[in-house]
């Protein structure tokens, strides 16, 4: 079993954009390196990595045009987030072919976002939040993505990835 999630990588151009933004010094602010920015369509927890390949192998993925922002904004106040709209169905149809597969039991609404940065008790986010940011690109691929936890923070690795039509 491997920690899987089911998500967006954003485009290379995107991602640049991204790593250009000011990340104002705060020791309750932990800012996510822009190579591990994703939107996830559906978190598994521990997992068959075969039995979810199997399920999205069988899924006709639609295309969609994922809408950034307009603004930076808290997430349960637990997160500075970027929305991302325009990829609710796509999620959707990921929701139902993973459906009872992997540990974690995901009973929220989705919500599309790019996690931007984690905040601890201490955190001062308000330098950071209401911040515009804006952007649009076509999703072209879903990914399979294997996360492993370590001190230093999540290491990503795509296992397997599958077009969108």
């Amino acid at each position: 079993m491997t920690r899987l999630f089911v998500a967006i990588w954003p485009p290379d151009d995107l991602l640049e954009r991204l790593a250009e933004i000011e990340r104002p010094k705060d020791p309750g602010v932990k800012w996510v390196p822009p190579e591990n920015l994703h939107i996830t369509l559906r978190f598994l927890g521990d997992a068959d990595e075969d039995e979810v390949i199997d399920r999205l192998d069988d899924v006709l993925l639609p295309a969609s045009t994922a809408t950034v922002g307009p603004a930076f904004d808290l997430r349960a106040e637990r997160s500075i987030m970027l929305p991302v709209a325009g990829v609710d169905d796509l999620a959707a149809v990921v929701e139902q072919a993973v459906r009872g597969l992997g540990t974690a039991n995901e009973r929220r609404r989705f919500v599309g976002h790019l996690t931007m940065a984690r905040l601890r008790r201490q955190a001062r986010p308000e330098r950071s939040v209401g911040r515009l940011f804006a952007a649009e690109f076509e999703v072209r691929e879903v990914a399979l993505v294997a996360s492993t936890l370590a001190e230093s923070g999540s290491i990503y690795e795509t296992v397997r990835t599958w077009p969108t039509r």
